[in-house]
Order: structure tokens, then sequence, then C-alpha cells
């Protein structure tokens, strides 16, 4: 049995776990293994919480420097003992379990303003480790279809906006360092026209059942829009590396199952990795909202076609393990097979893709049901030899967080 993982990328170069990150990606979409591009090891941030932004420092605000959050939001930090000018000088990097905020209406991420400028950006998933722990996926589980063939991912041309404007790199914090993932603009139907949500892995936004929330979570759209390649990036101003602005996480929700269950090689938890992050700007977005700011926003499909109906799936990502470095975006396309972590819970989802770690949370789009372009599914587990991803089927338990977070910020 090939050992597998959650796939996201820690500036050591260690996973989240124990830690070296897995290679596995789809460029928009696949699923927990990936390391670089979709996901790394990280802070934790609370998940299922509500919340406008908790902070807009500088621009938009009166308090100069001063991190500004709402006051209910500045109230349930109080209740955890967090003191925001001392979080914002450094006490984020306190990981004590005491202190570690697990539980879904926890979930706080005061925006700390430049903290991810370009250098910090480039440097989230330098020198990603491929190793990875033992992982049990045996096929007479459940529905289980052959191993696909690896498929070599494909870097997409320039501007990668002109190619996959709603996929993005997300950064984050945890105990073991800078992490990143990879995500997508989704449509908020409480907001048409004006989303400010966007899809992940659950296990780009929380540890699982031995952690937390991850901390400082920012989704960077379009990041390195022209393909530079990491020496040129040194020194680079930040309108270049993130050309649509830096956004981060107000409120995050993941699944349960995932908060339960979920570990570094997915586990259980694997069938319900995924997540969807509300943000808003770091520095202001002359009140336009990410959909505005991107030009588009992809529909997420609750039911898509069968296995058997789709004719193939195109998963997006920035993979940051070897022989990718995370700064690039990648895509992989085949027709999809199924893979069962354990007869009670859902089929995943399984293409063929070399993408590795880091393309963790990117977007899985295939044809809806409506016969346009939907997201299905997003990138979660894969194999250290990356030669395949798997992601969640996303049904009613999706569908419900994916609600509950439209429903808490409509009108706004």
């Amino acid at each position: 049995m090939r050992p597998i993982r959650p796939l996201f990328t820690s500036r050591r170069g260690r996973s989240a776990r124990g830690r070296t990150p897995v290679a596995a990606a789809v460029a928009l979409g696949a699923a927990l293994v990936l390391t670089a591009t979709a996901c790394g090891p990280g802070d934790e941030n609370t998940d299922d919480s509500s919340a406008s932004q908790p902070g807009d420092n500088g621009d938009g605000g009166d308090g100069g420097d001063k991190i500004q959050i709402p006051g209910d939001i500045q109230d349930r930090l109080k209740e955890h003992g967090i003191d925001l000018d001392k979080w914002k000088d450094g006490a984020w990097k306190n990981w004590d379990k005491d202190d570690w905020l697990r539980e879904a209406g926890d979930f706080v991420n005061p925006i700390i303003e430049d903290l991810w400028d370009p250098d910090r950006m480039r440097d989230a998933d330098k020198n990603p480790d491929r190793g990875v722990d033992e992982g049990d996926i045996s096929g007479d589980q459940g529905v289980t279809d052959p191993t696909p063939k690896p498929v070599e991912a494909a870097g997409l041309k320039t501007p990668y906006h002109d190619q996959a404007p709603a996929a993005g790199k997300l950064f984050f914090d945890g105990p073991e360092g800078s992490m990143v993932c990879s995500a997508t603009v989704v449509k908020d139907p409480k907001n048409p026209g004006k989303s400010n949500m966007v899809w992940t892995a659950g296990h780009c936004v929380h540890a699982g059942a031995k952690g937390g929330w991850y901390r400082n979570i920012a989704f960077v759209p379009s990041y390195n829009d022209g393909g530079k390649d990491t020496a040129d990036l040194q020194g680079a101003p930040k309108e270049e590396v993130a050309p649509y602005g830096v956004w981060w996480g107000d409120w995050a929700q993941t699944s349960d199952q995932w908060i339960e269950q979920g570990g570094p090689t997915g586990g259980k938890g694997a069938p319900y990795d995924f997540a969807v992050i509300h943000v808003t700007p770091e520095k202001g977005s002359e009140g336009e909202s990410l959909e505005e700011k991107v030009g588009t926003a992809l529909p997420v499909d609750f039911d898509a076609p069968a296995v058997a109906e789709i004719k193939d799936m195109t998963a997006t990502g920035y993979p940051a393990a070897p022989p990718f470095d995370g700064q690039k975006q990648f895509q992989c396309a085949d027709k999809p097979g199924r893979l069962s972590i354990s007869k009670p819970d859902p089929t995943m989802y399984r293409i063929g893709c070399t993408m590795t770690g880091g393309s963790s949370g990117g977007g899985w789009v295939a044809q809806g049901q409506d016969g346009k372009p939907a997201l299905v599914s997003n990138t979660s587990i894969g194999p250290v030899t990356a030669g395949w991803l798997a992601g969640p089927r996303l049904g009613d338990e999706a569908k419900g967080i994916y609600d509950a977070v439209s429903k808490k910020f409509a009108g706004r």
C-alpha cells in the first residue's frame, strides 16, 4: 500500500503533522494530500464562526495601523484571552494547546496588514519535503476503480487570469511555520454578482482531529499572474505578485467530520475535506467584491453527474513540492474514477495527476447539470509518488456549509 496524505507544504518543508509535505495536486481543485499548491503546514484558524473580517488596519479605519474589527469579534477574542495588539505583534505564533482555537464557532483571523508581503509569500513553500506517513486506502472497501495512469501537470499560459481567473493561492500559518494551498472564487447565492466566497480544502483551514484553526489565512487570486521564475520574484512589487490584491478570511467553515476525524493522511475525514472561506480585502478594494475584482466566480454543483457520465475533470493549483516550487499555476485534466476510503463514507473522485503538495484545495471543474463549467470537487489527498489526486464528492454536507456562509453575509 502506498502512503498517502493531505497535500500541503510548509516553509520548513514539513507537513502539518509530523511533518513532511506530500506531493500531489491538481491545478484547480483536488484533494487533501497536496502540499505546496493547495495547503501548507500552518496555524489554525477557526472554521465555523461567522464574522465580518476581523480587521481592517490602516485604510478605511481610524486607528492608523491598529487592527479594526467588529465589536462582537473583539468580545469573542476577549473570551479567549486574546489581546489584539499583542496578537498583531506576534502573539498569534503561540500554539499552546489551550490557545489553539478548535471549535467551529471560535474562528478569528484579524488582518495583520502587510504580513503577507511578496518575500513571505514566496518563502511559504520553500524546501517542501516528500516524506509521508502510512495511509490505508485498500481497494476492497466500497467502490474503488483501478489506479489511474499519471497525467503530467501542464503549466498554464500567462497571464493566468486569462486562463483560470477564479483560481488563486491560499496562505496561512501553523505550528510548523507558513503554509500554502490553492483555492477558487465561487458564487454567493445571497450576493449574486458580488461574491466574497472562496472554496478550498478543510485541511487548509483546520488541522483536524488533533489540532485547531490555522491563522493568518489569506487568499491571493492569480498569484504571480505573469508566471515569473522564483529568482525573478526577488524584490518584486506586491502589485506584481498579487495583482488583484490580498484577501483575508473573515470567516471559515468546514465539515464537522473533518474537525473530528481529519488527519495528516486524510483518514476518515478525507471524504469531507472541503471548506468555504468568506474574505475581505486587506487594504480596501474601492467597494468592489472579490468576484467583481477578478471578474468571475464559479458556480458549485452539489449534484454533479455520476462518474461514468463525466468526460473529464480539470484540477488547478499551485504545486510546491518537488519538482515544483509553488510559484506557478498548473492543471491536470482526466476522466475521473472512484476511490473509497471506507464503506460508510461517500466515495471520492480520483484522477491521474502529477501535481504535488500545495495544490490542495484547488478546484476541480467539470460540466455541471446545466451543461456549463462548475466546481464539483477540490484536491484533498494523493500518494507520495504524485501519480494521482482524489477529491470529495460534494453533497448535502458541503451544500449546508456553503449555504450557511452565504446566509451569514447576506446583503453585506
